[in-house]
């Protein structure tokens, strides 16, 4: 970029909805604060909305002030006001916020060349004003299986963020602030980025491809390759479990070499074990899905309802149905 020549001014909506994460918006807007202080002027302004213009309540009780409505919004679409990006910012329960009149707004945002993101599961609202069909994405892994579900035509990933089609998604925490470091970088020079991250006290700008979770040799506190190798492919195959031979023979150890192991590295069976991953999946989509009992037991490798129930109320004490009735209460009380 020539040095005397400064780029177009971005403008940015960060639609609010109910819930929203909090360390995902703030991350997703400080960078541009740093980036305005470094460079002396105001290269990137931003805006708050929310659907009815009141303010909102984020996952952690904290209520944030917004200066437009939907309706503002809309109107400032068809004006001089018309932003440069939107990000809607979502988070707990986005599964519940799902409303025509954002939706179109979304999609006639996109549609006039305005580039259109969600933070954390903010994907979810995208997906559903169906930007992401056929498109690759991100979201929050505790929120990828259920939303893999309830939309497949979406090439969902677990990754820190994605950006296809001038659709921007992350998967939220401090992804967003890669995410922002990444489109501030598009428009200065990189001294500019790495100023940004020494203020931000960050070492560096993670890549979109860069994993979400802990690898399993830090999350799980073992060491052992094999045993690493095969929860791995338990992971990776929930909904056509595979058998224990295919396993032992996948790792190169025979079945009671694979038995011993993980006796001896997670104190209990490996049947028992890959039974208890596939039903934190199922408890995931339970509570962030509206899938019904007997696509949750499919999508999870039950062969049939019944015996999901059964191991469902073995694991957790109450039935699949009961979960489901406990998180409505939930949501009522919260109401």
């Amino acid at each position: 970029m020539t040095a005397n020549l400064k780029p177009e001014r971005r403008s940015i909506v960060f639609f609010l909805t109910p819930n929203f994460s909090m360390i995902a918006f703030a991350s997703a807007i400080e960078p541009l604060r740093i980036a305005n202080r470094m460079l002396g002027y105001e290269a990137f302004i931003w805006r708050l909305s929310s659907f009815e213009g009141h303010p909102v309540i984020a996952s952690n009780g904290v209520e944030i002030s917004v200066s437009l409505s939907l309706e503002g919004e809309r109107r400032a679409l068809a004006s001089d006001s018309r932003p440069s990006m939107i990000f809607v910012c979502a988070g707990l329960r986005v599964e519940d916020f799902v409303n025509p009149a954002v939706n179109t707004w979304l999609r006639e945002s996109h549609q006039r060349g305005v580039m259109v993101g969600g933070l954390c599961t903010g994907a979810y609202i995208l997906a559903s004003a169906g930007l992401l069909a056929e498109r690759r994405c991100a979201i929050h892994w505790e929120s990828l299986p259920a939303f893999a579900e309830t939309f497949p035509d979406a090439h969902v990933f677990a990754d820190l963020y994605e950006v296809d089609d001038n659709l921007y998604t992350c998967a939220g925490g401090t992804a967003s602030l890669d995410m922002m470091l990444t489109i501030i970088g598009e428009d200065h020079e990189q001294g500019l980025v790495n100023r940004i991250c020494e203020q931000a006290l960050t070492d560096r700008v993670r890549g979109p491809h860069d994993r979400q979770r802990l690898p399993l040799r830090a999350r799980l506190g073992i060491q052992n390759s094999k045993v690493l190798s095969i929860i791995e492919l338990m992971e990776g195959n929930i909904a056509e479990p595979l058998s224990q031979g295919a396993i032992a023979q996948h790792v190169g150890l025979s079945r009671r070499q694979v038995e011993r192991l993980f006796r001896q590295e997670m104190g209990r069976s490996p049947a028992r074990y890959y039974l208890e991953i596939r039903l934190d999946r199922a408890r995931h989509l339970l509570i962030q899905s509206a899938m019904s009992i007997v696509e949750v037991a499919v999508a999870c490798g039950f062969v049939s309802a019944s015996h999901f129930s059964k191991c469902y109320r073995e694991l957790y004490a109450r039935s699949p149905q009961q979960e489901r009735a406990e998180r409505r209460q939930l949501l009522s009380a919260a109401a």
